[in-house]
């Protein structure tokens, strides 16, 4: 017997030193239910057009500790972002693919409230190409100016910025 008790004494002390962390850990079960709700502002985009993706999480406790709200676009994770007290969370992207993105926001949980999520889609088209030969332009050639001791030059075609040096 007091073999057997010499061999297992380590095995009942980790036994021991288990049960107790378990007793004083939080328990899952303890956080209070979420919801998650997704949307995309603007819901249909352009490739390069910058979009707002917001997410709400609804909980009867505070929301905004732990890992906030994580945005995956299909499989492939965007960003985390913080959870405010109010349950908000969001994130500005843009989409060079086109076609329809499924946009999934998973609420991470913490102790106070348990994880959630919810999934909504954008439609991103090509952006149109600027025409070829615009007549006139409104705003073309070199701005110059200087504020302070610091000298600008913007060089702008009808089009776009096609070039900035300070």
């Amino acid at each position: 017997m007091k073999a057997w008790r010499a061999r297992n004494a380590g095995l009942m002390v980790a036994v021991a030193a288990a049960a107790t962390v378990l007793s004083l850990a939080p328990s899952a079960a303890a956080a209070d239910p979420s919801s998650t709700t997704v949307e995309v502002v603007p819901s249909s985009a352009v490739t390069g057009q910058l979009v707002t993706l917001e997410a709400t999480v609804t909980c009867s406790s505070d929301p905004s500790g732990g890992l906030g709200v994580t945005f995956f676009d299909g499989p492939d994770l965007l960003a985390t972002a913080a959870v405010s007290a109010d349950g908000h969370s969001s994130l500005t992207t843009g989409f060079t693919t086109t076609g329809t993105h499924t946009i999934t926001a998973a609420y991470n949980g913490d102790d106070s409230c348990g994880a959630s999520s919810d999934t909504t889609t954008v439609t991103v088209s090509q952006a149109p190409a600027p025409p070829a030969d615009a007549p006139g332009c409104l705003l073309c050639g070199l701005i110059d100016f200087t504020v302070g001791d610091i000298h600008n030059e913007v060089n702008v075609n009808s089009h776009n910025v096609t070039g900035i040096r300070n």
